[in-house]
């Protein structure tokens, strides 16, 4: 990069990592400079929760808030309706409109946590583009949008091209979902002022539409800024685990569970994930970036609490610290583990192992069992048939290789 950003908003995203490219950096730099800009990410809504993949996301709208902007959280109320096609190989499932609004319920209890939505020039919105989706009037809507994209140009994009050159079906419904993201971007530049769309990599080119879209539209000028697409040192999704999806909603991952995902951070991700996912002055992650060897797990327990104070809170991230101590130290059982209540006089260790989410299904935790990762009370269990009962103590201490561990109590 040959232009050095002035604005303290723009530094901080090229100096801790969430840079990747923008549309005129110099003007927008400009604009961070003498105004509040307000700014949007959209997230739609598939799931009761967001998961560690979106946390660059979120941090990018929190610090956008922290340097003297307004975060606009734009929940896809509308366009969850369609689904997003970009690099998926096959169409997602359509939701009905109950679980789409109970999704939008428990995705705001995230950004509750990162972000303060209130009257201030700098307050964060959370908008719904369900607002302005729903009452398309479709002739009105092809006659006076749609007449701005051009197919060959849509053909070209590479979420597209890779879809098509599969063999793999496209369908008019996911193929309309670009067209939409543009419109929301137009939308929010006419009701809120939004000058800023903010992304993944992966949606450089759907963002871009709506910059070009509000240009000819409204004749006026916004920006594209995207962050780079995050793997693991090991090439691994970020969010994602052998278990699942790593989610930020306490009630779907345990703060404890959560907090260990971080411990469990590759040497080679520390650095990075310092700088993205924490505040810490960038002084302090270097100096703990070049700790070396056993000492490494200092910077590893410090991510893991600070980027679990910002998702949990401060007590949790404590709790799960000493939690951590007591198993792997001082082999306790750690009452911050996750629980499982059985209220039977005896119950199947493969389908606690699934209840856990230690498996997910019997037949996995079978495998599980009989490649001896499965200890219950600190010992190997190899019995497939094995039934927990309150012989074995209340509560029992169920673990999954070195680092999952959980609690099974009987409740009469």
């Amino acid at each position: 990069m040959t232009f050095l950003p002035k604005s303290d908003f723009l530094r901080t995203m090229v100096e801790r990592g969430f840079f990747h490219s923008c549309s005129d950096l110099e003007d927008l730099d400009h604009n961070l400079r003498t105004q509040v800009v307000p700014a949007y990410i959209g997230f739609d809504a598939t799931a009761q929760s967001l998961h560690a993949g979106s946390l660059i996301q979120i941090m990018m709208l929190r610090w956008l808030q922290k340097t003297g902007h307004k975060p606009i959280v734009l929940m896809g109320g509308g366009t969850t309706k369609v689904g997003d096609p970009s690099f998926r190989a096959s169409e997602r499932p359509l939701l009905d409109m109950n679980q789409i609004e109970a999704n939008i319920t428990g995705i705001k209890q995230v950004f509750e946590r990162f972000i303060d939505f209130n009257s201030k020039p700098t307050g964060a919105l959370q908008v719904n583009n369900a607002e302005w989706l729903d009452n398309i009037n479709y002739i009105e809507f092809l006659r006076d949008i749609g007449k701005h994209f051009s197919v060959n140009r849509m053909l070209a994009f590479e979420s597209v091209k890779t879809r098509l050159d599969r063999e793999q079906s496209l369908s008019f419904l996911e193929f309309n979902y670009m067209i939409l993201q543009a419109y929301d971007f137009l939308e929010l530049s006419r009701r809120y002022h939004c000058v800023l769309q903010m992304g993944g990599s992966d949606q450089w080119g759907n963002i871009l539409n709506g910059v070009d879209l509000t240009r000819r539209v409204i004749n006026r000028k916004v920006f594209a800024l995207t962050s780079p697409l995050l793997t693991t040192s090991e090439g691994k999704k970020m969010g994602k685990t052998a278990g699942g999806a790593v989610w930020l909603n306490a009630n779907l991952y345990t703060s404890y569970d959560f907090w260990q995902y971080w411990r469990n951070t590759d040497d080679a991700d520390v650095s990075r994930f310092l700088k993205l996912y924490t505040e810490l002055p960038l002084d302090e992650c270097n100096r703990l970036s070049c700790l070396q060897g056993a000492e490494l797990n200092e910077a590893k327990i410090i991510l893991a609490n600070e980027i679990t104070s910002l998702t949990h809170g401060r007590e949790a991230a404590l709790n799960a610290q000493e939690t951590s101590a007591n198993v792997f130290e001082k082999g306790m059982a750690g009452s911050e583990l996750p629980k499982l209540v059985i209220t039977s006089l005896s119950f199947p260790l493969t389908k606690a192992l699934v209840d856990l989410g230690f498996a997910t299904s019997g037949k996995e935790a079978k495998r599980h069992i009989l490649g001896q990762g499965i200890r219950i009370n600190n010992c190997v269990e190899t019995d497939i048939q094995k039934l927990l009962t309150q012989s074995l103590g209340n509560p029992i201490k169920i673990s999954f290789g070195r680092k999952r561990h959980a609690l099974i109590y009987f409740q009469q």
